[in-house]
């Protein structure tokens, strides 16, 4: 499976990834990934059966809210984030779970990131030399300190910045420009692909589009591949050739990028685009936005998949769902998303009322959670404690405070009445040894 690279290494990669059946090629594979944070009551799945391909050379974007599972699957892919269940897999070649050393230094000479933050990812102690030529230093990339100088130099001026700024601190520069450090960074490396993570959304807006046609360039002089996360659909339209949308864990619908655009199926990609603001401002004032409602699912029997309908497009949704968004499809007539409606008419001034009712009302499941969250669930120790002294009471409140949804203070109750109730049971078959023997 190794082969030798032009650069004279051994690569434990081989040449080229399976081909799908069109013949692209599959540089990057997620199979039924689950990945979950925490363990027992306390355990969070973030990401729930995911599963694509990435092909050689295109921009494939990760869409979805805040806290859906962008981030997580890109941590994933560079081995940050461990795998509850399925499996990542790099030209064919599982890369998750645990893997040689030698492999793992592969992951990472071929797989690099670009950050959100360009502030908090740049060590402020380290000059601009020394940041972009980490990763040459450590996989010793280069034949010499001349060959180390030029490399970074070339790179530098590539990205748009001067030989002179090597000298310099991260603290110096404007957020542009450490976003270009930290694409540097990643770029002197010679990567095949970069998971950008929202590079753009800390920057300022006349900046965004530079940052964007430096990495367009970049992958088109080095045939570069990108998992490009986002949560803006309107940057997100211009530069991907596929996009994926995702939402609180699961892979909602996959396609190309004007064909999602044009037949946005699932409702939630749906209300991605309904938001998309408008530059007119009179136009966005009387938009009627469409939001998105997980009630009207019915999953209770008939469980969702993510199902190909054909023309490249995947959509999650049971059997019911599915057959009805392959009628729509088929129909071949592009979907409106956007509605503009005239405030001087009746029905427009109720289309607005409702339109601002149901945004109004669609508060996430984390945020009710946090509004209903009793003030006193704080699972104080001492319940713990009393709960340990006084086993059976405790269990008891454990039951109460459940029923009153203060899960921390149930939680609390319940650790101490078992520990208590192990702890007795143990004194007691001492005890009863203890007896046994003075009787004999």
């Amino acid at each position: 499976m190794s082969k030798i690279t032009k650069k004279g290494h051994t690569s434990l990669f081989p040449e080229r990834g399976p081909l799908d059946e069109n013949g692209r090629e599959i540089l990057l594979s997620l199979k039924n990934v689950d990945i979950t944070f925490g363990k027992g009551e306390d355990a969070v799945k973030a990401v729930k059966n995911a599963s694509f391909d990435i092909y050689k050379g295109e921009t494939f974007s990760l869409v979805g809210e805040s806290g859906s599972g962008k981030t997580t699957i890109g941590r994933a892919v560079i081995r940050v984030n461990e795998l509850a269940a399925g499996q990542i897999l790099y030209k064919g070649v599982p890369i998750s779970g645990k893997i040689s050393r030698a492999l793992d230094r592969e992951v990472i000479r071929n797989i690099q990131m670009v950050f959100q933050d360009p502030a908090a990812s740049l060590n402020e102690r380290a000059t601009v030399d020394y940041i972009v030529s980490e990763g040459l230093y450590n996989f010793h990339l280069y034949e010499n300190e001349a060959d180390r100088a030029r490399k970074v130099e070339n790179m530098i001026e590539q990205v748009g910045l001067l030989p002179e700024h090597l000298t310099r601190y991260p603290h110096e520069f404007s957020g542009g420009q450490r976003q270009r450090i930290g694409i540097a960074r990643a770029m002197v490396m010679e990567p095949e692909l970069v998971v950008a993570d929202e590079p753009i959304s800390a920057l300022d807006v006349s900046i965004r589009a530079q940052v964007l046609n430096l990495m367009k360039k970049f992958q088109e002089e080095k045939n570069l591949t990108y998992l490009f996360i986002a949560h803006d659909l309107s940057v997100v339209r211009f530069i991907s050739d596929r996009i994926g949308v995702i939402y609180k864990g699961d892979i909602v619908e996959i396609a190309d990028a004007e064909e999602l655009f044009n037949f946005p199926l699932h409702p939630y990609t749906h209300s991605l685009i309904s938001a998309i603001p408008i530059p007119d401002p009179k136009l966005e004032k009387n938009k009627v936005l469409f939001t998105y409602d997980p009630s009207v699912h019915d999953y209770s029997e008939d469980k969702p998949e993510l199902v190909d309908i054909g023309h490249n497009h995947l959509v999650f949704g049971n059997k019911k769902e599915i057959e009805e968004y392959k009628a729509i499809r088929e129909k071949n007539v592009p979907l409106k998303t956007i509605t503009i409606v005239d405030p001087t008419t009746k029905e427009g001034r109720e289309a607005l009322k409702a339109s601002a009712a149901a945004e109004e009302a669609a508060v996430t499941a984390a945020e009710e959670e946090f509004l209903i969250a009793p003030v006193h669930d704080t699972g104080s120790k001492w319940y713990t404690i009393v709960s340990f002294f006084l086993p059976i009471l405790g269990l008891i409140a454990a039951l109460v405070f459940k029923h009153f949804h203060h899960k921390r203070n149930a939680k609390a109750c319940k650790k101490g009445a078992i520990i208590g109730l192990i702890t007795l049971a143990a004194f007691l078959v001492l005890f009863a040894i203890l007896l046994v023997l003075v009787v004999i």
